[in-house]
């Protein structure tokens, strides 16, 4: 799992920008991968899966601002992040 700095520092202006839409995305993104891996090995963690799908709704609302707000930087965000299609 990568560290909140390499993900500021990639994604932000700099390393701490860690407020804005792209950064807050792919931080929310890497920890949606990781509790996705945790839950393939417990499945029965309830309490993990609640706040796995709070982390993916506040991702959506935050990725569905950022493409009212810029449509280009939304498409690179996502592509870069290898979210959707």
């Amino acid at each position: 799992m990568k560290s909140k700095l390499e993900i500021t520092k990639e994604f932000g202006k700099n390393e701490k920008d860690t407020g804005s839409t792209r950064v807050q995305v792919a931080i929310l993104t890497e920890e949606i991968k990781h509790l996705t891996e945790h839950l393939k090995v417990h499945k029965k963690d309830y309490h993990s899966r609640l706040g796995l799908l709070k982390k993916v709704g506040h991702r959506k609302r935050l990725l569905n601002y950022l493409a009212s707000k810029d449509i280009n930087e939304y498409r690179s965000l996502i592509a870069q992040l290898g979210i959707r299609k």
